[in-house]
């Protein structure tokens, strides 16, 4: 019960250092959230693959957003920030601790991720100053469709990469 505690607090840390620092100095914070995780809570033996594969896929769906006008950032790389691919690890470190709770049945994780990405897109958007060209209600509908089936992968990859990690 404490460790998914420290691990919902560490990614709502990291969560807050993300969108309101930006790519400053404040991603350090961040990025101690996830090396605190990583030794009080689990390690990188244990998850090192589950978070870079979500970092991975993370940056590629919002890449794709990214490009097709879906969020507009200040800066003009043809990636997302890397503050939000910092974010993208840390919510890999939530699927098997604070959030593990959704897995199963595969209807939560849906679920969850109908409510609970456009909720943080939308937050994450205003600290931020990312804006919505095709409008607030239109993309945060969209967001929801696709992180109801997003949030259901990732789980099942969380799932899957512990089974493999398991089998060593």
């Amino acid at each position: 019960m404490l460790e998914r505690l420290a691990n919902a607090a560490l990614f709502q840390l990291g969560w807050f250092a993300c969108v309101m620092g930006g790519d400053s100095l404040w991603l350090l914070v961040a990025l101690a959230a996830l090396v605190l995780h990583l030794l009080w809570i689990s390690s990188w033996a244990q998850e090192g693959r589950l978070i870079l594969s979500v970092v991975v896929l993370g940056t590629v769906v919002d890449s794709v957003l990214r490009w097709s006008g879906v969020f507009e950032f200040r800066d003009q790389s043809p990636l997302i920030p890397l503050w939000l691919m910092l974010l993208w690890a840390l919510l890999a470190t939530t699927l098997r601790h604070c959030l593990q709770w959704s897995a199963s049945p595969w209807w939560r994780a849906s679920l969850l991720g109908a409510v609970g990405g456009p909720l943080s897109y939308y937050a994450g958007g205003r600290l931020a100053g990312v804006s919505f060209p095709f409008g607030q209600l239109p993309t945060l509908i969209g967001i929801g469709l696709l992180w109801t089936l997003l949030f259901p992968l990732l789980q099942m990859m969380a799932h899957r990469l512990a089974a493999v990690d398991n089998l060593k």
